[in-house]
């Protein structure tokens, strides 16, 4: 068996399994992440939390993810410098997808965050990978897929990992609300801030990783507003990160047409 062949295979057994536990983690087959885990990763369980509509950018993403497995099939793709260096730790963002999923199930909200740190460290890679490969290394559309996915992949986990382990803190017996939380929560989005910052320096996954991050920020603000546990200071916090991060891309893209 061939090295590219052993690759599509292990991409499409880490697809399955993540199909596998999207459905338990969206309820069909197990408990909604929502209410489980005691409701620690509720949207009003925390300062941090995302408002719900924003958990709907995976849609997005699982299918990126689906169109990248089957792409990767294609028989030019599938030789392409950019399957080659991608394809792994596609795989491997894949089955720690599911892992975090199954994690909480059983309300391991501390081997959860563990889990989603694994996956940003994952995903921060694979971002490098897609930088290293070029722009010449498959079709225009397979290369925006690529793009696109793991962008958008990125920034979210960037955003959903902060919640994560402000679930876990409150979970651990940390005050949900008052002064102390809203100090904690605003310093996780200047560190956010940071991270995102470094993240949108890669060109290629950009934007969409910017987009993400905004996307993931904008509805924790509002519902920081709009939703128990009510904070104006973070709702502040979180508008201010998301120019913060809009600031820092267009920044970067100014930089690298200069250089370029």
């Amino acid at each position: 068996m061939t090295t590219d062949r052993t690759r599509q295979l292990g991409v499409t057994l880490a697809e399955l399994f993540c199909i596998v536990g999207t459905l338990v983690g969206v309820g069909v087959i197990g408990t909604r992440v929502a209410e489980s885990s005691g409701g620690a990763l509720a949207a009003d369980a925390t300062l941090l939390a995302p408002a719900g509509p924003a958990f709907s950018i995976w849609s997005v993403i699982y299918l990126g993810l689906a169109a990248y497995t089957v792409w990767q099939w294609l028989p030019q793709a599938g030789r392409s410098e950019l399957a080659q260096r991608t394809g792994w730790w596609v795989a491997a963002s894949m089955v720690l997808n599911a892992t975090w999923l199954l994690v909480t199930q059983q309300g391991w909200v501390w081997l959860s965050v563990i889990v989603i740190l694994t996956l940003l460290l994952v995903l921060a890679r694979l971002a490098l990978e897609v930088v290293s490969a070029g722009d010449d290394s498959a079709s225009t559309l397979g290369l925006w897929l690529v793009r696109a996915t793991v962008g958008l992949y990125l920034g979210w986990v960037a955003v959903a990992a902060f919640a994560n382990l402000a679930a876990a803190l409150v979970g651990s017996g940390v005050p949900a609300t008052g002064g102390l939380a809203t100090g904690w929560g605003v310093l996780a989005l200047v560190v956010a801030a940071a991270l995102a910052g470094l993240l949108v320096r890669m060109p290629g996954t950009r934007w969409f990783v910017a987009a993400a991050v905004v996307w993931g920020v904008g509805w924790l603000g509002w519902g920081r507003l709009t939703d128990d546990p009510r904070s104006n200071v973070i709702a502040v916090a979180a508008a201010a990160v998301a120019v913060a991060v809009i600031a820092a891309a267009a920044t970067a893209t100014r930089s690298d047409a200069r250089s370029g």
